[in-house]
């Protein structure tokens, strides 16, 4: 599902986004574990559907997205929140705890038969860009093990919730559960519980995350 995620961050994104694919999804992305939930029944419904693309707006960082959503359906902001698209308009729209996959059947059914979804131009992808990055700092010694840590299972606990299940095995392959792992972050940066395998999952993960990057 990875190449049907298109990021959306500013107002022109959303235009093109709709052009391109006018029977689609939007969606709105909080920070809470609302989202997270939201997320999961949302790509239950996808996975299967490949016709459709997913356009994901994180409204803390792209409010000006947001809007420019709002403003086109008349559908107030809230987050998270899932807007059907059909040929360029909303025919349904769901947020917060009302995103359960029962409540998604009836948003999914009113779209086309599988494989009638109109698409047009390339689709981009989730960005793996920022997480590389931070691997090659740490895999080149900019950064020791603790705030190798720090920065990597904050991103990680932020952005997991809104990649792809290939993503997320690969990225959480390094630390495991990062809620759990941030409980015991003081140990590892007062220079106990030192892991001598964490450079080797890093080098794995960075070697799998650029196969995936180029797939």
């Amino acid at each position: 599902m990875r190449e049907r995620i298109v990021n959306l961050t500013s107002p022109e994104d959303v235009d093109a986004f709709l052009s391109d694919h006018p029977t689609s999804i939007v969606f709105k992305a909080g920070t809470c574990h609302k989202t997270m939930q939201g997320f999961g029944f949302l790509q239950e419904w996808l996975e299967p559907r490949e016709d459709l693309m997913v356009g994901v707006i994180r409204v803390v960082e792209a409010r000006p997205a947001s809007n420019l959503v709002a403003s086109k359906t008349g559908i107030r902001h809230e987050s998270p929140q899932v807007i059907v698209f059909r040929d360029g308009e909303a025919v349904f729209d769901v947020d917060n705890w009302n995103i359960t996959h029962e409540t998604l059947q009836e948003g999914f059914g009113r779209l086309p038969a599988q494989g009638e979804a109109v698409q047009a131009g390339a689709a981009q992808g989730s960005d793996l860009g920022p997480y590389l990055q931070v691997l090659e700092q740490y895999l080149h010694g900019d950064m020791d093990d603790a705030q190798f840590e720090l920065h990597y299972t904050t991103m990680f606990r932020d952005d997991a919730n809104l990649r792809p299940n290939a993503e997320v095995e690969i990225l959480g392959s390094i630390f495991g559960d990062v809620d759990q792992r941030h409980a015991t972050m003081h140990m590892m940066m007062a220079g106990r519980g030192r892991d001598p395998q964490l450079e080797a999952r890093a080098r794995s993960a960075y070697d799998r995350l650029k196969a995936l990057e180029t797939a």
